[in-house]
C-alpha cells in the first residue's frame, strides 16, 4: 500500500499526538494513584482517631450492659445446667457399665434396701401451707375491695341541672 508523503507526515504526527497522550495519561495514573494511597492512609487516620472511639464508646453505653448480662446468664445457668445434665448421663452411663459388668460375672441384679417412708409434714410444708393461705386472702381481699359496691367512688354527672340553651 502506497501512501502519499502527505498523508505519511499525517500519521507521523497523529502517532506522535497519540505518544505524547499516552505518556500524559501514564503520569495522570501515577499521580492518581498517589493521591488514592494518600486519601486511604488519611481515611484509616480519621477512622482510628475519630469513628472508632465514637464506636465504642456506642457500643459500651448501648451494647455492653446486654452482652454483660448474657455472659452471665451463660455462665452462671446455661454451663451449669449442661454440666448437670452431662453429669446425670455419666453417671447413668457409669451405672449401666456397673450393672453389665456384674451380670458378666455372675453377681446378678442388686436388691436395694428402702428406707421407711417419713411420717407427718415438715416445716417446709408448714410454711407453703401459710404462704398460700396469705396468697389466697389477698387475693379475695382485693376481689372483695373491687367488686364492692361504694358510692363514694361513683361521681355522677348532675343529672338535675338542665343544660345550657
Amino acid at each position: 500500500m502506497n501512501l502519499s508523503r502527505k498523508r505519511k507526515k499525517e500519521l507521523e504526527k497523529l502517532q506522535k499526538q497519540a505518544s505524547n497522550l499516552w505518556e500524559a495519561q501514564q503520569v495522570l495514573v501515577g499521580e492518581a494513584t498517589t493521591v488514592a494511597r494518600e486519601a486511604g492512609r488519611q481515611l484509616g487516620n480519621y477512622s482510628r482517631e475519630q469513628v472508632a472511639p465514637q464506636v465504642q464508646a456506642g457500643y459500651d453505653k448501648y451494647a455492653a450492659p446486654y452482652v454483660d448480662k448474657g455472659k452471665q446468664v451463660f455462665n452462671g445457668t446455661v454451663i451449669p445446667a449442661a454440666g448437670a445434665v452431662v453429669g446425670s448421663a455419666l453417671s447413668v452411663w457409669d451405672a449401666a457399665n456397673e450393672q453389665r459388668g456384674r451380670l458378666a460375672t455372675g453377681r446378678g441384679v442388686p436388691v436395694p434396701v428402702i428406707a421407711p417412708a417419713k411420717k407427718g409434714i415438715g416445716a417446709g410444708g408448714v410454711i407453703a401451707i401459710i404462704l398460700g393461705v396469705a396468697a389466697a386472702v389477698g387475693v379475695l381481699y382485693a376481689a372483695w375491695q373491687t367488686l364492692r359496691a361504694d358510692d363514694e367512688l361513683w361521681v355522677a354527672d348532675d343529672p338535675l341541672r338542665a343544660p345550657d340553651a
